[in-house]
């Protein structure tokens, strides 16, 4: 085999785009964007046979650290069979052989690997890959495993829902919580407006995720890196940023002729009669329930205008894979279920455009109901996915001391300063 470097765009994808492994992190686009928008170096590199053909490849993300030291990063990769120990040895060895020459202290992988899964009856799955045995392989060659993480501690979430579509769009559907459903049918009822926007669209969307941000105490990104990030995918039409509205004045009124409907029954009930008693009972609270709708509609329409943009997501598609990369929701009107409306427009049409996966792109592994996270766990469960653990995170050390002061000394000199900065404060 030849280990090669600096692989050609068109060849790096069509090896990437059509392995079983593929995944957009490691697209030769992810390369492109993470250099622009985090500063990092991309480096395509792959093994070949005596034809010239690449056999396994992978995108490594260089960050460049003081004294011209260096880690280096493969996010989901490798894409290689890792069944293939032979392949995987050679591959270790040269990609080691290789980052010594930019003063690697370490190389870091989280390899697309399903270490458990879990149907939407929350059954176990079993698993046709030999996850175990290539945890073990992995290990014998050097990669230290980081443990087996919970939350988000981790560069990429270690669990995920995702759906086959390898199915019809009934079956998708009939695996949605019931509840799911009837919120999509409102926000159907409802007119909600969904639509695939453009790059002016980013701004708004930037909004609704500072929204989200504050909301639900989480650190979003900032206009330039989405903006980056939709320019960068979109020539390559592989990105699409969805965004899901309501107009209020359509709500108003439709919300006002049920009032006025109820209204006409009111007088033609029996009020001897017990049950007509109870029915009257529920028309009051209907008509209490939509003046309470109409006023909020009146007031948001006010304030925002007569068309409220509620919702809006960003999937990026790859190869025959899509990811629900990012979401943001605005604070009002969220009886409208513009939100889930919006979902569930992107997975059909990810479904149209013969997707076989879609990926929720992350969840929770602590399944605590105090956990901060565990709402945005149920709300991407109700979609009926297949609940997925990685195998998660390990580094490849190629400089022991240095990773010692990287991983373990610099940490706690942060950590140290941090003290000290908030004690200086208590004080003044």
């Amino acid at each position: 085999m030849k280990f090669v470097t600096d692989i050609k765009k068109e060849k790096y994808e069509k090896f990437v785009k059509n392995h079983k492994k593929s995944h957009f992190l490691q697209s030769y686009a992810w390369g492109e964007f993470s250099k622009k928008a985090r500063g990092l170096i991309p480096h395509y590199v792959g093994l070949t046979d005596n034809k010239g053909n690449l056999k396994c490849a992978t995108l490594l993300l260089e960050k460049k650290l003081p004294f011209n030291y260096s880690y280096f990063y493969a996010p989901r990769g490798y894409i290689i069979d890792f069944e293939d120990k032979k392949l995987l040895k050679e591959f270790t060895e040269k990609i080691i052989e290789y980052t010594k020459q930019f003063k690697s202290i370490f190389i870091k992988i989280d390899p697309d690997i399903i270490w458990n899964k879990y149907n939407y009856k929350d059954e176990k799955i079993d698993l046709d890959n030999n996850a175990k045995d290539i945890f073990n392989t992995l290990t014998n060659l050097g990669y230290k495993h980081l443990g087996f993480t919970k939350n988000f501690e981790t560069m990429q979430p270690r669990y995920t829902f995702r759906i086959d579509m390898n199915q019809t769009m009934d079956d998708i559907i009939s695996k949605f919580n019931k509840t799911n459903k009837q919120r999509i049918n409102k926000g159907k009822e409802l007119n909600a407006l969904i639509k695939i926007g453009n790059s002016s669209d980013i701004l708004e969307f930037n909004k609704l995720m500072e929204l989200t941000e504050n909301r639900k105490d989480f650190i979003s990104h900032d206009y330039n890196y989405y903006k980056n990030l939709y320019d960068i995918y979109t020539k390559d039409n592989e990105i699409a940023l969805f965004m899901g509205s309501i107009k209020c004045s359509n709500v108003i009124k439709k919300y006002e002729d049920e009032k006025d409907e109820i209204c006409k029954k009111i007088p033609k009930l029996n009020t001897n009669s017990a049950s007509s008693k109870r029915k009257k009972e529920e028309y009051e609270k209907r008509i209490d329930k939509l003046n309470q709708y109409i006023e909020e509609y009146k007031e948001a329409k006010e304030k925002y205008g007569d068309e409220i943009t509620l919702a809006s997501q960003f999937i990026i598609i790859y190869g025959n894979k899509s990811w629900a990369l990012y979401a943001g929701n605005h604070n009002v009107l969220l009886d409208s279920c513009v939100n889930y409306a919006t979902y569930y427009e992107n997975i059909k049409y990810c479904y149209e455009k013969g997707i076989k996966v879609y990926d929720h792109f992350g969840t929770i592994g602590d399944l605590r109901k105090e956990n901060p996270r565990y709402g945005l766990h149920i709300f991407k469960k109700k979609f009926g996915g297949d609940y997925i653990e990685f195998m998660g995170e390990f580094d490849l050390i190629t400089n022991k001391l240095m990773y010692f002061i990287f991983t373990k000394l610099v940490p706690l000199y942060r950590n140290i300063i941090k003290k000290l900065s908030k004690l200086k404060k208590k004080k003044n």
